[in-house]
């Protein structure tokens, strides 16, 4: 398992809720347009490839975010933003197994 941030712009509010839709099956929204998660390898893969088929690459970015186990213990929150793997271990499946 390897821990993502994942962020993204995207210009269209119809690619826009499809990405949000598609990337809350296998992550946490901790902010708009940022999620974290633990993902397989083949996670990974299938979540990249869904996400490819869904943005115009022209117009729209996504950022994978790849973190260290070092770094992910390193993260500092402030204000409202909550770990969302602190109460404990999420696993998130994309009903694909």
């Amino acid at each position: 398992m390897e821990n993502y941030v994942i962020a993204y712009d995207i210009r269209d509010d119809r690619r826009r809720l499809k990405i949000y839709k598609t990337l809350k099956d296998y992550a946490i929204p901790v902010q708009y347009s940022v999620f974290e998660c633990s993902l397989r390898r083949e996670d990974y893969l299938i979540l990249r490839f869904k996400l490819e088929k869904l943005i115009r690459k022209e117009e729209d970015s996504i950022v994978f975010y790849r973190q260290c186990p070092r770094c992910s213990g390193r993260v500092e929150r402030l204000g409202t933003s909550r770990d969302p793997f602190g109460d404990g271990i999420f696993i998130i499946s994309s009903g694909e197994d």
